[in-house]
């Protein structure tokens, strides 16, 4: 084991025991307990959501929040709902994932080259969580950031791009986040973080189903992150393990086969 990965796998085990905002604690654990008609066998996680993927990721992938019923349920990023089967589908088709499964932790789900996380790491109510909720999880995304070191970053959503401009000012790398405007297939460059930062709109059911969101919308974004990353190839590791979240419920694991 590296001791990058070892790190992550600490860091996560740090993110499941958060208990930083009562709100979300409360609302997470009362989701899990209620549990969705449809999910009555489950054991809900109801815990924060760690990071997912490969701990040798060129790409980081940076998501809202978990959903009560995907992966507060499941403990996997975009897992068991519906952004996650178009996500990892759309991450499958572009070579980052080795199968566009999707539905529960221990599906055999690994991602190529790609790190998944999210601005905040407990469900919240109504999708949206606060901002101080959001700034209490910044500094879990930070520590991804500069274990990771990614080249890519892909935000999913103004939020998530909002959020990591936050970590690059944080850092000195920006004075502000004025002048780098959001918009689907965005792209910025920072020299001095050493990567490229890409935005598209969230794949959340509402984008996806009214068409705001299409497949070939993010196919598009994704080959031209492919092409980035093949420039200038570093030397990589021929064997892909994963970072990922609980192969049961209540148990936080290193590497696993996703």
């Amino acid at each position: 084991m590296s001791d990058k990965t070892e790190l992550l796998r600490v860091l996560n085990q740090e993110i499941v025991a958060c208990r930083k905002c009562p709100r979300l604690v409360k609302y997470r654990e009362k989701v899990a307990g209620e549990k969705r008609r449809a999910f009555l066998d489950w054991v809900y996680w109801g815990k924060p959501v760690p990071g997912f993927g490969d701990p040798d990721a060129q790409l980081l992938i940076v998501g809202l929040a978990p959903g009560a019923h995907g992966s507060n349920r499941t403990g996997r990023p975009f897992t068991g709902d519906r952004s996650g089967a178009f996500l990892y589908k759309a991450l499958y088709d572009a070579g980052f994932a080795n199968q566009p499964t999707w539905q529960r932790p221990d599906d055999g789900l690994q991602l190529h080259n790609a790190y998944v996380t999210a601005a905040a790491r407990c469900a919240p109510p109504g999708n949206k969580p606060l901002p101080t909720e959001i700034l209490n999880c910044r500094d879990y995304l930070r520590r991804e950031v500069d274990l990771l070191r990614p080249r890519a970053v892909l935000a999913l959503g103004k939020i998530g791009w909002d959020v990591f401009l936050g970590i690059l000012r944080h850092q000195g790398t920006i004075a502000g986040r004025v002048g780098y405007r959001f918009a689907h297939g965005a792209e910025v460059d920072f020299p001095g973080a050493g990567l490229r930062l890409f935005g598209v709109y969230h794949p959340s059911q509402q984008n996806t189903q009214t068409g705001l969101v299409t497949a070939a919308m993010y196919a598009k974004v994704l080959r031209r992150i492919h092409t980035f990353l093949e420039k200038e190839k570093p030397e990589v590791a021929t064997e892909t393990r994963n970072i990922v979240g609980p192969k049961k419920i209540g148990e936080v694991s290193g590497i696993s086969d996703g």
